[in-house]
């Protein structure tokens, strides 16, 4: 029996180096290419992917983690052991992630604390659960063929029912057998390890974390128990475990990872004591999660012996899966010089857990090029920037607060003169191959700056008339010069570096390009009151001024792992509220500083949450702190579990609050009570699915939201910006929305 391998990684970008997989998705999709042609070409790329790992010294056998998913990992592994009904057809699975004309897609939010989306499987008690392996038997045979011993990795059963809605314990031991189906399949297919991912155990869920542990002890001591199934390697990526790691040291799986990265020791600097004194005497091989997989930062090397030597693990590998950073630094041209050499993505951490492993007398290089990064970083003039740190120390401390209190400014924005259920769009529009189109050319010199803002302009135009034949309240230009929410600042914001192919994988075949926050924070100049002002010109109903939040820029770029959170966060917090008194002397009345990552950030264990929402919503208080009155502050969130920050949410004090609502059915809304006091606009249109929603189904959401929201405080909208869809899906839908409006109000 092949022994646990002593470098390996947890799970590696799935979407290609070059968006292999995004494209075959949306060409298939698209109806482009038919369902053999597409798993041939997802078959060629993770062929490529298990020899481009070995060729980078992943060669022991199952050192390769086969973390294979079409769209998500949950919806993989809930399809496969049976707890989402659905076998391996492949369009009921893009149904089910997706819709189509005749069902809704599950329900999609957030993987922990990260920017990745999952699908939350739906179950209910007593349900049937029918596994059906030959999906990850599949990936197996197709990897033995092209000569490599990978790991199938699945998600474990304890975090699939605890991320399940709702949470229905009773499905576990069904569950575990279809699991021990699952694994005996692989056994018979001569699989010798299996990785097994238990994140719920570093969490503190809706379960508390004593039951948590106690399925976990019932469930994994019945898998291990099993005469017919591989070795198991348990996995706890996200953060330290707690009553759970007593119960996997009690079951004793045969190897055991624990996360160790920078963010998981700031938290809980006990925890490689902890891990080595859970698993003493115990037969489990330990392997250490020393490489970072969620930051970018190279490691230094010495701090990481340091660690490893407290556990005594044998095996390196990297916190987390590698999905959360791009593929490689090899394919970026234009970081500067200074900076690259303190940058480490997925390859790159690879290169790092060879080291570790060989020790400092086998690989000198690789620990000289870590001191001297270490030492390069610290000492950078572009670190650090004197006249930001001042001014933010400056800023009073605790909390801030604008004036006057929100009943005054209600009163001062009604000169705005909008109905009653007022509507309007989140910001973006689809982003046209035109726009595209002339978005390459003008990078390629083939457009110069005066063609390259003429076709923009003439899109934003477009934009403003179709929203206002639609008869929409409140406009939007669209954001046609934005090639991302965050990116878009991030290259007009000092302290940042920005990357040419740094994608990362947001769900499906949606990817982004994170932006590093290399420094402290400043803004040169106004970023975006040219096109708001322009818009604004166009029409006589109010266009939005659209930013996106201190926090969201945060949590969607890659952080300094150099400065507490806070501190970037107030210098971004007051770079952009610069960019709101520049918007109002320009006019605009409305203006929407979105922060749908207020949530992502949330730390996983409640005792650190309360520091963590004080200083977001300071962040973001600090934004629109100086706004008049008669100026009608919008924010706009999705895609979270928003429930138990429902407080947070309202103290961010914004007059107008745009949330994700439409997929679960405006449940969110029965955590809204008197302490919420904005306008709030629970989205009626699920924008991620293709399919348009009818004017009735739309009509129906309106008036289940209106039995939490009164309606002189109701907005309706999407849940989100419209840039991922097409006009031939946006204008129907449009039309429908503001039509389900005008039912409803002549109905009250």
């Amino acid at each position: 029996m092949t022994t646990f391998p002593k470098a390996t990684i947890e799970g590696y970008p799935r979407i290609g180096a070059n968006r292999e997989l995004k494209r075959a998705l949306e060409s298939y999709w698209a109806g482009r290419i038919d369902a053999e042609t597409f798993r041939t070409t997802t078959r060629a790329l993770r062929i490529d992917t298990y020899n481009h790992l070995r060729d980078l010294g992943l060669t022991e056998d199952y050192a390769i983690p086969a973390d294979v998913a079409y769209y998500d990992q949950v919806l993989e592994t809930g399809l496969t052991v049976g707890l989402i009904a659905g076998g391996t057809d492949l369009d009921e699975e893009f149904a089910l992630a997706r819709g189509n004309d005749t069902r809704v897609p599950l329900e999609m939010t957030k993987w922990f604390d990260t920017n990745y989306h999952y699908l939350v499987p739906e179950v209910e008690a007593g349900q049937a659960i029918t596994p059906a392996p030959e999906r990850v038997l599949r990936l197996v045979a197709e990897a033995q063929e092209a000569g490599h011993k990978v790991r199938p990795a699945l998600v474990g059963p304890v975090t699939l029912l605890a991320l399940s809605k709702p949470v229905e314990w009773s499905l576990l031991d069904s569950l575990v057998d279809a699991y021990a189906t699952v694994f005996a399949a692989l056994k018979e297919a001569g699989v010798e390890w299996i990785q097994v991912a238990e994140p719920a155990l570093v969490a503190d869920l809706s379960t508390p974390d004593a039951d948590l542990a106690k399925y976990t002890e019932q469930a994994w001591s019945r898998l291990l128990g099993a005469e017919n199934r591989p070795k198991v390697y348990v996995t706890t990526p996200y953060g330290s475990a707690r009553k759970g790691l007593d119960a996997l040291a009690a079951v004793a799986p045969d190897a055991v990872h624990v996360d160790l990265s920078p963010w998981t020791l700031d938290a809980d600097a006990d925890y490689p004591a902890r891990v080595a004194a859970a698993f003493e005497g115990k037969e489990t091989t330990l392997v250490a999660g020393l490489i970072d997989g969620r930051n970018v930062w190279a490691a230094n090397l010495r701090d990481k012996v340091e660690v490893l030597n407290k556990i005594g693990a044998t095996s390196v590998s990297t916190s987390t899966s590698l999905q959360h950073v791009p593929h490689t630094l090899n394919a970026e041209k234009n970081i500067p010089v200074e900076v690259a050499p303190w940058l480490s993505f997925a390859d790159e951490k690879i290169e790092e857990i060879k080291a570790l492993v060989a020790g400092e007398s086998e690989a000198p290089e690789a620990f000289g090029r870590s001191d001297r990064a270490a030492r390069t970083r610290a000492e950078s003039t572009r670190i650090h920037n004197a006249a930001v740190v001042e001014r933010v120390d400056a800023l009073p401390a605790g909390q801030v607060q604008r004036q006057p209190e929100f009943a005054e400014r209600q009163e001062a924005q009604k000169a705005l003169g909008l109905p009653l259920l007022p509507t309007t769009t989140i910001g973006s529009f689809p982003q046209t191959n035109e726009i595209r189109k002339a978005r390459a050319d003008h990078r390629a010199g083939e457009l110069n700056d005066e063609q390259y803002n003429e076709a923009l302009k003439q899109e934003v135009k477009n934009v403003i008339e179709l929203q206002e034949r639609l008869g929409l309240d409140v406009l939007v230009h669209g954001e046609p010069e934005r090639n991302d929410m965050v990116q878009y600042f991030a290259e007009l914001l000092d302290g940042f570096v920005v990357t040419e192919n740094g994608w990362v994988q947001s769900y499906g075949s949606r990817c982004t390009r994170p932006p590093i926050v290399v420094g402290d924070v400043s803004r040169p100049e106004a970023m975006t009151t040219e096109w708001s002002a322009y818009a604004q010109s166009l029409s006589d109903k109010p266009v939005k001024g659209m930013l996106t939040g201190p926090v969201t820029i945060l949590a969607w770029s890659f952080k300094r792992d150099d400065v507490p959170l806070s501190v970037s966060a107030d210098q971004i917090g007051v770079a952009l509220a610069d960019e709101v008194a520049d918007l109002e002397k320009a006019g605009i009345k409305v203006i929407q500083i979105d922060e749908p990552a207020l949530r992502e950030l949330l730390p996983l264990r409640a005792e650190d949450r309360p520091s963590y929402l004080d200083w977001a919503v300071r962040a973001f208080r600090l934004v629109s702190l100086q706004a008049e009155p008669t100026t009608q502050i919008h924010t706009h969130l999705c895609y979270s579990e928003f429930g138990q920050i429902i407080d947070a949410v309202a103290g961010l004090d914004a007059d107008v609050t745009s949330i994700e609502a439409a997929r679960s059915k405006m449940e969110l809304l029965e955590d809204i009570d008197e302490t919420f006091h904005s306008e709030i606009g629970p989205g009626v249109w699920d924008i991620h699915s293709p399919r348009v929603p009818s004017k009735e189904e739309m009509v129906e959401l309106i008036k289940a939201a209106l039995v939490n929201v009164p309606a002189d405080r109701l907005w309706v909208n999407p849940d989100c910006g419209l840039k991922t869809r097409g006009y031939a899906e946006v204008e129907p839908s449009l039309v429908n929305m503001v039509a389900a409006r005008d039912e409803v109000v002549a109905g009250l």
